[in-house]
């Protein structure tokens, strides 16, 4: 499992280096669980990050605009990111969500970019308005995406991926992925203590923000190197 640490400025990914994060994944909190930040602060991010380390970049809480999240992720990827997400928030059915990973995969196809395409969806499903979580496989093999992955939508509300999901079902989701050649990426407020569910669950990826930031708190808390030597050392790297 590699960790994934999501910083929203150049200051926290200088801890995240320093704390030895695997990949370094950019977002604005402010704007949502899937925040995009600005193609200024990837860039400058990417500048301060060994390239040893991969930079990936969230493109927000999107809708069905195809056009529109196919730009973004072609500026996120001019910007320095070797990963882009897409979270997939406001859509009537698969078939939209599918539309708009086929756009961006296209876009990275089209531009000759070495750049993985991530599929997101949220944990709280129908709950919010959108789609079932466990749908996610199923457009990301349709899309022809790299990377599938769960987070949570709210992050106020003390509940994790674990509330909504159960193990079975993540095991599911795991399982169709990669039967269709997708690694899998699993956050939703993961702390600590869920690293023993993790571990039997054995992501490819763990995304943690803030279960690394100080007091616990990813809106005002910032990202501190040695939470994440402490995550890290857990984790029985």
């Amino acid at each position: 499992m590699k960790l994934l640490i999501s910083p929203k400025s150049v200051e926290e990914a200088q801890e995240c280096v320093k704390g030895q994060a695997e990949i370094i994944d950019v977002k604005n909190p402010v704007e949502g669980s899937l925040g995009a930040n600005f193609p200024w602060i990837i860039r400058d991010i990417r500048k301060i990050v060994p390239t040893s380390i991969p930079i990936s970049a969230t493109l927000g809480d999107v809708n069905f605009k195809p056009g529109s999240v196919a730009l973004a992720a072609l500026g996120a990827a001019h910007a320095g990111a070797s990963f882009v997400k897409v979270g997939l928030f406001d859509f009537k059915n698969k078939q939209q969500a599918i539309e708009v990973m086929r756009a961006v995969k296209q876009t990275m196809l089209e531009y000759e970019l070495n750049v993985q395409v991530v599929a997101a969806g949220y944990a709280e499903g129908e709950e919010i308005g959108s789609l079932n979580p466990l749908s996610i496989p199923e457009i990301g093999k349709t899309a022809k995406c790299d990377l599938v992955m769960i987070d949570t939508y709210n992050k106020t509300s003390g509940k994790t991926i674990f509330d909504y999901l159960s193990i079975s079902s993540l095991k599911n989701f795991i399982s169709d992925a990669r039967k269709n050649s997708m690694k899998v990426a699993l956050g939703g407020s993961i702390k600590i203590s869920h690293l023993t569910v993790l571990k039997e669950l054995q992501p490819d990826i763990i995304g943690i923000r803030g279960a690394v930031c100080e007091f616990g708190d990813r809106i005002d808390g910032a990202i501190k190197a040695e939470l994440i030597q402490n995550f890290i050392k857990e984790m029985g790297k």
